[in-house]
């Protein structure tokens, strides 16, 4: 089993890489046949990675959230469906483009880390891992996506490019990534307090990973209250959601890996 989910995660990772190279070519070239190509990658290597997972959960008998390795891979993988999900919903696929390489990353790193099964620790033995660790792959991916809108608006206002979608178009739809994934930010910090209390006793311990999810959150509802109060719109609602995707991403990695805490896989 552990061959094939390897394997099969290689081969995701290559139609990840082919997905992100096509879709920067459908870019710059701007041919019809290259944009269907990259959005064909990125359905193989969604259903490659679907493979490789399965044969993790079959070789587990659990689903896949225990580790550092197998929590990269749900990443990747969530936010590959979201970005087909996303693109399908209002077409924008450009704001994939540059949303793929971050799957593509995170499947990659997975590749490279210790894919031995272990058994559960006592802390992760609660049926709240699959309510806290899913809704947080729902709400990463989703911001991962802003990020991406997020990032081309901020491309389009400095070099006015004319490939790309109207500056209108992409702040609007950035606020409603973001306004429909804070709810599940939300669920993920209280699923986790809930998951805590039945592990260590309390809902609460300012532990680093609790810390910057609460930060995170709040940077997102700092951007959600000046856009609906105070009317920010443009270039600073756009470094907004950069600088809370950023968050997201040093809450989900940058904590585990630098800091010590009950999270840390670094331990």
């Amino acid at each position: 089993m552990l061959n094939i989910e390897s394997n099969f995660l290689l081969f995701a990772v290559a139609a990840y890489g082919l997905a992100m190279v096509a879709g920067f070519l459908s870019l710059a070239i701007k041919r019809a046949e290259i944009d269907k190509s990259a959005t064909l990658f990125l359905i193989v290597g969604l259903g490659l990675q679907t493979v490789s997972i399965g044969a993790r959960i079959a070789a587990s008998g659990r689903l896949p959230f225990a580790n550092l390795y197998e929590s990269m891979t749900s990443f990747a993988w969530g936010i590959a469906l979201i970005i087909l999900i996303v693109n399908y919903i209002y077409k924008i696929k450009a704001a994939g483009v540059v949303v793929v390489p971050i799957a593509f990353l995170a499947a990659l790193y997975a590749s490279t880390l210790n894919k031995a099964i272990e058994p559960l620790m006592p802390a992760l033995q609660s049926n709240w891992l699959l309510a806290h660790v899913g809704v947080a792959i729902v709400a990463y991916g989703i911001f991962a996506f802003s990020f991406g809108t997020a990032i081309l608006y901020l491309v389009k206002d400095r070099f006015k490019s004319k490939w790309l979608p109207a500056k209108d178009k992409l702040d609007e739809l950035t606020y409603q990534l973001i306004a429909f994934a804070f709810p599940f930010m939300i669920l993920v910090i209280v699923t986790g307090a809930i998951w805590a209390e039945q592990a260590w006793g309390t809902y609460w311990s300012w532990d680093p990973k609790e810390t910057w999810s609460l930060i995170t959150a709040l940077i997102y509802l700092a951007y959600l209250h000046a856009r609906l109060v105070m009317g920010w719109k443009g270039k600073i609602a756009a470094w907004f959601a950069v600088i809370g995707f950023l968050a997201v991403i040093f809450t989900y990695l940058g904590v585990n890996l630098m800091l010590s805490g009950l999270h840390s896989y670094a331990q």
